[in-house]
């Protein structure tokens, strides 16, 4: 059975271009295209599409907020996001795509991700939007990446974010991933929860500290659960001080 998609895209060059690639890949059919977010609602709402394939930047309505309005539709579709930006696959993520793709589409991974999309149910795909809106108002998923894989990673998971001059790495029990935000951007999504900046290029999860110990009057090192150890700057000692009545 074909899986009926629907592009969206405001630049009608995309759409051209990703209606070609994708007559040549089999058992897919394209129901239609849009080129707003309000456009792609009605035609979800009337063609019932199982696939769509959304551009996230978009006049009036971008793609974010369709998903936002997907939460209340009867029918669900299967979300890939089809951006220029990489730091989008954040975004796409976080609303509950399933996959997404960077302009300009290569044929191979187009297949990969209508391949994807032809082996998640409704049910999964409900569960994906559900994402938007974590129960709580706890903080989103945290994305990391290894390699051309992104991984979601929960708050509770991290021991600490740590910059390297460009890159900043995400370090959990076992392994380092590399972080699509700044360490500011980290920061500021992560503030009133048991992140705490210890020095301008280290951010540590305080459920995560295992020991304090005095360097010096206004230094200390900081050793988390995993052995790794951060030596916190003379600017951020009262943020330590304080982790001590934690």
């Amino acid at each position: 059975m074909s899986l009926k998609t629907l592009i969206v895209d405001d630049e009608p060059i995309a759409r051209r271009v990703l209606r070609e690639e994708l007559d040549l890949i089999e058992d897919v059919e394209v129901i239609g295209e849009a080129a707003d977010g309000v456009a792609a609602l009605q035609k979800i709402g009337a063609e019932k599409p199982d696939l769509v394939l959304m551009d996230l930047q978009m006049p009036a309505m971008g793609g974010l907020e369709v998903v936002r309005q997907l939460k209340q539709s009867k029918h669900v579709p299967v979300i890939v996001i089809v951006t220029a930006y990489d730091q989008h696959a954040v975004q796409a993520f976080e609303a509950g795509a399933i996959d997404y793709l960077l302009k300009p589409v290569g044929q191979e991974r187009l297949s990969q991700a209508v391949e994807r999309a032809k082996r998640v149910s409704e049910g999964q795909a409900m569960d994906r939007i559900a994402q938007l809106q974590e129960i709580g108002g706890s903080p989103r998923r945290i994305v990391g990446k290894i390699g051309e894989e992104y991984f979601l990673l929960s708050a509770s998971e991290i021991y600490a974010f740590q910059a390297e001059g460009d890159l900043v790495w995400i370090v959990t029990a076992k392994r380092k991933y590399l972080a699509t935000q700044t360490l500011k951007e980290l920061e500021l999504r992560l503030k009133n929860t048991s992140f705490r900046r210890i020095h301008r290029n280290a951010l540590v999860n305080v459920d995560h500290v295992r020991k304090m110990s005095v360097l010096s009057s206004q230094r200390w090192l900081i050793t988390m659960n995993n052995d790794q150890e951060f030596v916190a700057s003379k600017r951020q000692a009262r943020t330590v001080r304080e982790l001590l009545t934690w």
